[in-house]
């Protein structure tokens, strides 16, 4: 980690030494939970404007009786910095995928999937069964576990609450972070449309919209 960092920093020193060299900037989405998130936030304030917070989402999931929570934070800024933000989410058990500028040109209608991993693969089975041409470019899970909480319609004490926690905190929700490519422009509505009902989190590339 501290080699990872070192390498970053005299790589940085020795482009922006170049009187030619511009500064890449990337997009990244990490996704897990709240205080993972929040650190990754903090880190990007603390950049100094080199990494940008373009938006950060809270989500709850009601299914049955619990809710499924958790966060997920896109970013836009240098490249090479964002090498620190991934080792960070992933040793914390985060979800992480950077998206460069180049995959703008190469590939078409991009989008970015966040959900938990199970909905998402049967959002792709869908689509593909659907005859939509798509192309999974990236994908990250996490390892360590989201936030489960019973649903407040459940009319029991809290402190039965905490004491149940445990329990169905034991069966760990893997979150999934996705980077789609569709190849038709006329199918990038029903891939949102199919994502969106199955209460999965959609990024369009076109509604992103930076200034380099």
């Amino acid at each position: 980690m501290i080699e990872d960092n070192i390498r970053i920093l005299r790589q940085a020193a020795k482009y922006t030494s170049s009187e030619n060299y511009q500064i890449q900037k990337d997009w990244c989405v990490i996704a897990g939970n709240v205080d993972l998130v929040d650190s990754m936030a903090y880190k990007a304030i603390a950049s100094n404007h080199k990494i940008n917070i373009l938006f950060r989402e809270h989500v709850i999931l009601k299914e049955g009786n619990f809710d499924k929570k958790f966060d997920f934070i896109m970013l836009h800024g240098n490249a090479l910095i964002f090498n620190d933000f991934k080792n960070e989410t992933l040793k914390r058990g985060g979800a992480f995928i950077q998206i460069s500028k180049n995959y703008l040109i190469e590939e078409p209608n991009m989008m970015v999937l966040v959900g938990p991993d199970n909905i998402i693969r049967n959002t792709v089975s869908v689509v593909n069964k659907s005859k939509m041409p798509i192309s999974i470019i990236k994908e990250s899970q996490t390892t360590n576990f989201i936030d489960i909480d019973l649903s407040s319609d459940v009319r029991l004490p809290n402190f039965i609450k905490s004491a149940l926690k445990p329990f169905y905190n034991a069966n760990e929700i893997v979150l999934s972070t996705v980077l789609l490519s569709i190849e038709r422009d006329g199918d990038v509505g029903k891939v949102q449309s199919i994502a969106t009902s199955n209460k999965i989190f959609v990024i369009d590339f076109r509604d992103i919209v930076t200034e380099d």
